[in-house]
C-alpha cells in the first residue's frame, strides 16, 4: 500500500536579540553623522510623505496604478524596473483590488510567468520557468518554508500587504540558496500617514463565502512623528469541495518613529490563523480498478468529516534606520517568525471499483509541526564618486537560522479499507489518537556578507555586479531515516548585469545571475554532494514610457542546473551498516524560452497588466522533464473608468490562460497511460461603482465560462480539480 505522511522535516532557529543589531548600528551611526559635514542640521523637516522619507519610494498604495517605481528585490539597490537587468514584476495594490485577490495563492495564479500546481486543498507548489518557488520574502527577508510540512503559507492573507514583487530566474544575491525560478517578495504596508483615515470591507461571495477588513492609520503624537496602523481580517469561507470550511483570521499592527528628522524606527506584528475542517490530504484517484480513468465532480472529497489542518503563522520584525545628509543609508533588522501546524488527516490510496466503489485503503495520521526563524540583517548603502562620476553601492550581512520540529499522534486504527467510495460522502470513523511522540526534527542556518554597485560607466552605460558569500549549514533527522549533516562553506554566488539606455525611454540589458542548493545524497566514498547550481542568463529590451506611468519587457532566459543527484546502482555503507543508493552529480535540466510583458496606464483611465511566457524544459539526455507545469503561460488582465453620464463606473476582466500538461503514469491494469490536462483558460469580470469618493461597490466574477481543470499529484496518480465559476460582491468605505 501507498501511503502519503508528511514528508520529512527542515527548518530551524537560535533566537538573537534585537539589541545586537541595534548595538551594532548605532557606534555605526555616530560615527556617520560626524563624517558627514554636510548633512543637515538635526532641525531639517523631514518631505510630507513619508513613505519617502522611510526609503520607499516603491509603496503603490493610493497610486491608482499597475506599475511601480522602483524595486529592490532583484538587488539590495533600490531601481526601476527598466534599471533592473532581470524580469521583474509587481503586483500593485490597486491590482489587489481589482482582482480581488485575497491570498498568495491568488496572485501566483495571475502573475506573469508563474503557475499554480494546486494537488491537495491545503498545498500547492508555486512554480516558474520550469522550477519549483520555496522561498518568499517578506519585505526582503527570505523565508524558507518546509513546503510538504504545509503551515498555511500558500493561503497568506494579503491584507497586511501594500504589494507583491516577482523576480524571474536565480536570486542568490538577494535570497542566498534555492531554485532558479524566481523570489516572490511581500512588502508589507505602512503607518505613513499623519492624519486619521481608514476603510472598511465586506464581502459575500459564492459558496456563503464572508469577509470583513479594517485597515485604520493615525498619528500617535500631535507632530505626526510617530505613526500607527492596524489590520484586521476576518474570513469564513466554505467552498465548491464538499465538507471543505476555512476560517481566516489576521491581525497586521505597525508602528513608525521618527526618532529624528533622519532615524527612523519601525516595529510590529501579524499574526495568521487559518482553521481548516475537511481538507483533502493528497487528491482524487485517476483510475478506476477497470483500468478507466476516473471523472469526477469537482464537488468530489477524500475527507472524512473530521479531517482539521489548522495552521498559524506569528510575526515580530523591527527595524532602525538612518540616513546620512552624503545620501547613504545605514539600517538594521530584526524578524522573528513562528509557525505552527495541527493536523488530523486521512489519506486515501489505491483504485476504487467503477461497478462498487471498493478498492481504496485509508490511513489515519496526526502531526503537529512547529517551526521558528530568526533573521537579523544589517545594510549600508549609497552614492559614491569615482572618476568623475557618481555611482551607488550597497553592501551587508544577513544572518537566518531556522528550527523545525514533527511530533505525530499514534491512531488506532491507523489504516483500513474505504466503503464505496462512488457514493463516498465523508462519514468515516475517527481513530482514537495517541499522544504525540516525536517524528523528526532540522536546522538550518545561514549566514552571509554581500555587496552590490551600480557603476556609471557612460551616461547611457549602467554596469551592475554584486556577489554574496554565504556559509550554510543545514542537519536533521527522522524516525525513518539516518540522521544527516550538510555544510557549504563560503559559496560564492555571483551577479552580473549590463543596461544600455538606447533613448531616455527604451534600454537593453543582459544579465547572469547564480543560486545553490546544498542536497543530502552521497556518493560511493561516502561524500556529500556538492550543492546543486543555478545558473541564469538573460537578455532584452525594457521600456519605461508616459513618464513612468507604463513599463514594457521582451526577454529571453536560459536557465541550467548543474551537479544534480543522480541515482546509480552502487551501494555504500550508511549509518547503522544498512545499504544506501549512491549518487553522482550530473548537468541537470535546462529551461530556455522568452516572456513579454507590459504594465501601467496605456492611456487615461486605462490600466492594463498583460505577460506571455513560452519556454522547453529537458534533462540532460534531452528529455522532456516537470511536464505538470505548463510551459505556455499567458496572464492578462485590465480596466477601464469611464467618464460622462457613466462617470464613477470602472469595468475590467481579464483571462489566465495556460498550455497543455500531462504526465505518463502506469494504470492498475499494468498500461502506460497518459493523464492529460488540456490547455484552458480561465475568465474573469469585475466592475465597481464609486458612489462618492468614500463608498464604492464591486462585483467580481471568477472562471466565466465554469472550465473544469485540475492540479496534478503525479507522485500518487492523483488529481485535485480548480474551482467552478464564482462569484463576489465587496462593499469599501473610505473615511
Amino acid at each position: 500500500m501507498k501511503t502519503a505522511s508528511l514528508p520529512r522535516p527542515g527548518a530551524p532557529a537560535r533566537l538573537t536579540p534585537l539589541a545586537l543589531c541595534l548595538a551594532a548600528a548605532l557606534p555605526a551611526l555616530a560615527w556617520a553623522q560626524q563624517a558627514a559635514p554636510d548633512a543637515p542640521a538635526a532641525a531639517a523637516t523631514l518631505p510630507a510623505v513619508q513613505v519617502e522619507a522611510a526609503g520607499d519610494p516603491e509603496t503603490t498604495e493610493g497610486t491608482g496604478s499597475y506599475t511601480t517605481g522602483a524595486s529592490r528585490t532583484a538587488t539590495p539597490l533600490s531601481l526601476s524596473l527598466r534599471e533592473t537587468p532581470q524580469s521583474v514584476t509587481v503586483v500593485t495594490q490597486q491590482r489587489i483590488e481589482d482582482q480581488r485577490l485575497r491570498t498568495i495563492t491568488d496572485v501566483m495564479n495571475n502573475t506573469t510567468g508563474v503557475s499554480v500546481n494546486q494537488y491537495e486543498t491545503s498545498r500547492g507548489q508555486f512554480v516558474s520557468r520550469g522550477f519549483k518557488i520555496n522561498t518568499l520574502l517578506i519585505d526582503g527577508v527570505p523565508t524558507s518554508w518546509e513546503q510538504p510540512w504545509s503551515s498555511g503559507e500558500i493561503f497568506t492573507s494579503l491584507a497586511m500587504y501594500d504589494r507583491v514583487e516577482v523576480v524571474r530566474g536565480a536570486t542568490g544575491l538577494t535570497t542566498g540558496a534555492g531554485d532558479p525560478s524566481a523570489a516572490v517578495n511581500l512588502v508589507r504596508k505602512r503607518a505613513g500617514s499623519k492624519v486619521f483615515t481608514g476603510n472598511v470591507e465586506l464581502d459575500y461571495g459564492s459558496w456563503a463565502n464572508r469577509r470583513a477588513m479594517v485597515d485604520l492609520s493615525t498619528p500617535v503624537n500631535a507632530a505626526g512623528t510617530v505613526r500607527a496602523r492596524v489590520v484586521g481580517e476576518l474570513e469564513d469561507k466554505n467552498s465548491y469541495v464538499r465538507g471543505l470550511n476555512n476560517r481566516n483570521e489576521t491581525l497586521f499592527a505597525t508602528v513608525e518613529a521618527d526618532l529624528t528628522p533622519h532615524t527612523l524606527l519601525t516595529a510590529g506584528l501579524s499574526h495568521q490563523k487559518l482553521k481548516t475542517q475537511g481538507p483533502m490530504w493528497g487528491g482524487l484517484p485517476v483510475w478506476y480498478a477497470e483500468g478507466l480513468m476516473t471523472n469526477w465532480d469537482t464537488s468530489k472529497s477524500t475527507a472524512a468529516h473530521w479531517t482539521r489542518w489548522d495552521t498559524s503563522y506569528d510575526t515580530y520584525f523591527a527595524s532602525l534606520e538612518h540616513r546620512f545628509g552624503n545620501g547613504w543609508r545605514l539600517k538594521a533588522s530584526y524578524t522573528r517568525g513562528d509557525r505552527k501546524a495541527d493536523s488530523h488527516l486521512l489519506y486515501l490510496s489505491g483504485a476504487p471499483s467503477v461497478f462498487t466503489g471498493l478498492g481504496l485503503y485509508t490511513f489515519a495520521a496526526s502531526y503537529l509541526v512547529k517551526t521558528k526563524q530568526d533573521d537579523i540583517g544589517l545594510q549600508a548603502g549609497g552614492p559614491f564618486q569615482l572618476f568623475g562620476r557618481e555611482h551607488e553601492a550597497v553592501f551587508g550581512y544577513a544572518s537566518s537560522t531556522q528550527k523545525f520540529h514533527a511530533d505525530s499522534r499514534p491512531a488506532t486504527p491507523s489504516v483500513g479499507f474505504a466503503s464505496n467510495f462512488n457514493t463516498w460522502n465523508g462519514y468515516f470513523p475517527e481513530p482514537s489518537w495517541g499522544p504525540l511522540t516525536y517524528y523528526g526534527k532540522s536546522e538550518t542556518r545561514q549566514d552571509a556578507v554581500y555587496g552590490a554597485a551600480r557603476l556609471n560607466v557612460a551616461d547611457p552605460l549602467k554596469l551592475i555586479v554584486g556577489t554574496r558569500v554565504t556559509n550554510y549549514r543545514r542537519w536533521g533527522d527522522d524516525i525513518y531515516s539516518n540522521p544527516y549533516g550538510i555544510r557549504a562553506k563560503s559559496e560564492v554566488t555571483p551577479y552580473a548585469g549590463v543596461v544600455f539606455d538606447i533613448t531616455k525611454q527604451l534600454s537593453a540589458y543582459a544579465s547572469y545571475t547564480s543560486i545553490f542548493q546544498p542536497q543530502t545524497q552521497r556518493d560511493i566514498g561516502g561524500n556529500t554532494l556538492d550543492p546543486i547550481k543555478g545558473k541564469a542568463f538573460e537578455a532584452g529590451l525594457k521600456g519605461e514610457f508616459l513618464d513612468g506611468r507604463l513599463n514594457a519587457s521582451a526577454s529571453v532566459f536560459h536557465i541550467k542546473q548543474n551537479n544534480l543527484a543522480v541515482a546509480t546502482t552502487e551501494r555504500l555503507i550508511g549509518i547503522g551498516g544498512l545499504p544506501e543508493t549512491a549518487y553522482r552529480a550530473s548537468d541537470g535540466a535546462t529551461s530556455k524560452g522568452f516572456e513579454l510583458e507590459v504594465s501601467g496606464e496605456i492611456a487615461p483611465r486605462w490600466n492594463l497588466s498583460a505577460g506571455y511566457t513560452q519556454y522547453t524544459l529537458k534533462d540532460a539526455d534531452g528529455t522532456q522533464v516537470n511536464t505538470i507545469f505548463p510551459r505556455k503561460l499567458l496572464r492578462v488582465f485590465t480596466t477601464y473608468r469611464l467618464t460622462g453620464a457613466l462617470a464613477g463606473l470602472t469595468v475590467g476582466g481579464g483571462v489566465s490562460w495556460q498550455g497543455r500538461t500531462y504526465t505518463d503514469a502506469v494504470n492498475p491494469l499494468g498500461a502506460t497511460q497518459r493523464i492529460n490536462q488540456g490547455a484552458y483558460g480561465l475568465v474573469q469580470l469585475m466592475a465597481r461603482y464609486d458612489f462618492n469618493d468614500r463608498l464604492s461597490a464591486q462585483l467580481n466574477i471568477d472562471n466565466l465560462t465554469n472550465k473544469k481543470t485540475y492540479g496534478m499529484f503525479d507522485a500518487y496518480d492523483q488529481i485535485t480539480y480548480g474551482a467552478p465559476r464564482s462569484a463576489t460582491v465587496s462593499m469599501k468605505y473610505r473615511f
